[in-house]
């Protein structure tokens, strides 16, 4: 394996715009694998691209949406029964996440949640701007706009001396500049064309501040309808589900 590999599990919004997975991403390297963000269809993406689900080490999750962390009870099902896992696994993710999680594995699977797991489980609430160190692989949550009353947050991911960025859904932020300085690569959530919120970006918004951002590459994802019927009118790489980008 080259020193990162990073594969776009759903590169969809939450409607799964042109049939697309939601959001998941997985980050390999020789020290350890992540997986950042966990939509309801992460489990078939994985299976998909012949990615282990017993790999993860870590599952970070942006903010408590559904198609950003639904999948996660499919995940505890598998590593019960399916593949049993008996190493801990840590899910990271806003305040509020160990109860969100175990509240919907209650609600899908509400016997199985009962009983305890083959494994440890630990959570970790994040903080913007306070690190969480894994080992060699230093993550730092900042704050992005896209709920009115629960945090949202995107990921600065630091392996080695390279650096992936990963906004979350979002909308306009000047911090999107700023924390994707010089990153090697720059998931950017891309939702709508026509359509202008404050809590998703734009393509026409994105394309007005190109210039003034230093990524090495920058990949727009979390596609929506708009962006998918006019991608021959965006001259910035589009994701696709089982991209991989592999960063030496």
């Amino acid at each position: 394996m080259t020193a990162i590999r990073v594969t776009f599990l759903g590169s969809g919004d939450a409607f799964s715009a042109g049939g697309r997975h939601q959001a998941g991403y997985v980050v390999q390297s020789a020290d350890g694998t992540l997986l950042l963000d966990c939509g309801a269809s992460t489990l078939a993406a994985m299976k998909q691209r012949d990615i282990l689900p017993g790999d993860v080490d870590h599952i970070f999750i942006s903010h408590l949406h559904g198609d950003h962390f639904a999948g996660i009870p499919f995940l505890l099902l598998a590593y019960t029964y399916e593949q049993p896992r008996e190493r801990p696994l840590r899910i990271a993710g806003p305040p509020g996440i160990e109860a969100r999680v175990r509240g919907l594995f209650a609600t899908v699977y509400k016997e199985i949640a009962a009983r305890p797991l083959p494994f440890a489980l630990q959570f970790t609430e994040l903080a913007p701007g306070v690190p969480v160190a894994l080992d060699s692989i230093h993550v730092v949550p900042f704050q992005v706009p896209h709920q009115e009353t629960e945090l949202s947050l995107g990921f600065r991911l630091d392996i080695g001396t390279r650096r992936i960025v990963y906004s979350g859904d979002t909308g306009w932020t000047e911090d999107l500049i700023v924390q994707s300085h010089q990153a090697d690569l720059f998931i950017c959530e891309c939702c709508y064309f026509e359509t202008r919120q404050p809590f998703h970006l734009d393509y026409p918004r994105i394309a007005e501040h190109r210039r003034r951002f230093t990524a090495k590459r920058i990949i727009l994802s979390h596609l929506g309808g708009e962006v998918l019927a006019r991608r021959n009118e965006i001259d910035m790489d589009l994701a696709c589900d089982g991209l991989v980008v592999e960063i030496d």
